[in-house]
């Protein structure tokens, strides 16, 4: 069961952190420019030359991945830090103090999670307008209630356990508490929710730059490349399949992190 398990957890991490070192290399160097036009070069298949092929313009697939890889990855990170932190904030006060406050909040939370999460980000795309900055505005508000209420059971379930009741009568205040005592205890439950938080911003980035209300020119993502595979997928199908490719290796990197982290916490229980 442990090598399974170490398999998983290996297996994740091995394939994001290869992932991860492209796309940081892409960003300080690609092959050629991602946006440099060759009509002589269009529609070229993968070769040692372009490894990934070239599109209708010419240009090179694979240095687009690199830079779409890029901001696809910054826009995730930044909706799940968004997410985590607001998300963590509201679930620790709640969980912890409960009464009133937690009766609001996650009545609110509750209204935010019965609407959907996809639906809700459009809205509010609708709203600021298309974008890097405000894709990442909008998943991050749709990804809180997700982490709030996440870290709300966590922490609800530690209020009372002799360790920070000994610290509450000790006199130490809430926030060392929540801080010191009540939250590296809750990591547990929540680093699996980060891995699960990641691949659901990725797919939701993707999903919604292919509809072109995401990412836009000049900007590269990978859902806005396949949006445009999807119009010459006969000429140079190599576009799509590469492009498709990268977003699901990333999300099953990140998933594999993710089962193995769960699983390791099931054999320590």
């Amino acid at each position: 069961m442990r090598k399974r398990i170490n398999g998983y957890l290996l297996a994740g991490l091995f394939l994001t952190a290869a992932l991860l070192l492209m796309t940081l290399v892409g960003a300080f160097h690609t092959p050629y420019s991602p946006t440099a036009m060759s009509g002589a070069d269009k529609f070229l298949p993968p070769s040692l030359a372009h490894l990934f092929g070239t599109d209708n313009f010419g240009r090179d697939i694979f240095s687009r991945v690199l830079k779409g890889t890029g901001t696809t990855l910054t826009i995730a990170l930044a909706t799940v830090l968004i997410g985590a932190v607001v998300g963590t904030c509201v679930g620790a006060v709640t969980g912890y103090f409960g009464g009133l406050a937690d009766d609001i909040l996650m009545r609110l939370n509750d209204a935010l999670t019965a609407f959907p999460s996809i639906l809700l980000a459009l809205l509010i795309i609708g709203l600021v307008g298309p974008g890097k900055y405000n894709v990442v505005l909008a998943l991050g508000i749709v990804f809180i209630p997700s982490f709030a209420r996440v870290t709300r059971t966590a922490f609800a379930a530690l209020r009372d356990v002799n360790y920070i009741t000994s610290a509450r009568l000790m006199g130490a205040g809430s926030a060392r508490i929540l801080l010191v005592h009540a939250l590296p205890n809750t990591l547990r439950t929540l680093l699996p929710a980060l891995t699960i938080g990641f691949n659901n911003a990725v797919l939701a980035e993707a999903s919604m730059s292919f509809l072109g209300i995401g990412v836009t020119p000049p900007d590269a993502s990978l859902g806005y490349m396949l949006s445009e595979a999807q119009g010459m997928f006969t000429a140079a199908p190599w576009y799509a399949v590469c492009t498709g490719s990268v977003i699901a290796l990333l999300v099953f990197g990140v998933g594999l992190i993710g089962e193995g982290m769960q699983a390791l916490d099931r054999e320590v229980d």
